[in-house]
């Protein structure tokens, strides 16, 4: 599996580009910004994306998916309990400075208990709420690894103070749903360094209270 993590746009949004070498068809996971660095690398490796997914609806995660999508025709996946959010990125661009993003149609509801396939790669979803209300990760465990957007971070979890946010909610769905895993698993965080799920149930000082 072709795995390529590239931090995107004035937030440094970590993309991730999965491959599989078999059909050459790949998944996009947030294309917040730098569209043409993410197209250089699915051409470095051949790649043809069948799908771009959400993990939330910032603009630092999704305000390149509308150029992605139009450079490959591929669907994009994001939870429907984002979609006012996504309404309103303009907005978003306007708190944050940034330049407005084109929008486009989200194509399919990335649901809890949803699965993507890429060759024989199962990338199944996890409804993990609190940072937003739709806020997923992905599990995939043939590669024991689980790209956690802005859940859980390296000694940190995902802000809460913003529309959507709960912090009840995002400590249960990281106790619930991503402690839960082994503790031997990657953790690709939205933002920062990997970290696994041991090293964040034995550190991250909010998971200690």
């Amino acid at each position: 599996m072709i795995h390529e993590i590239l931090p995107v746009g004035m937030l440094q949004c970590n993309c991730s580009i999965f491959g599989d070498e078999s059909t050459q068809e790949a998944i996009v996971v947030d294309p917040g910004d730098q569209i043409e660095d993410i197209l250089s690398i699915l051409t470095k490796h051949s790649l043809t994306v069948k799908a771009i997914v959400i993990t939330h609806a910032h603009i630092d995660h999704i305000g390149g998916a509308a150029k992605l999508k139009a450079a490959t025709g591929a669907p994009v996946y994001m939870n429907a309990n984002d979609q006012e959010l996504y309404d309103h990125l303009d907005t978003q661009a306007d708190w944050l400075g940034m330049r407005r993003e084109s929008r486009t149609e989200i194509d399919s509801p990335a649901r809890e208990g949803d699965s993507l396939t890429l060759g024989e790669t199962a990338l199944h979803v996890l409804h993990t709420p609190g940072h937003t209300k739709g806020s997923i990760s992905l599990w995939i465990p043939s590669e024991n690894k689980l790209v956690a957007g802005d859940t859980l971070f390296r000694d940190s979890i995902g802000r809460t103070d913003l529309p959507g946010g709960d912090t009840r909610q995002i400590l249960s769905s990281i106790h619930t749903k991503l402690m839960t895993l082994p503790e031997t698993a990657m953790v690709i965080p939205g933002h920062g360094p990997n970290t696994t799920i041991g090293r964040e149930k034995e550190r991250n000082p909010f998971l200690q209270r």
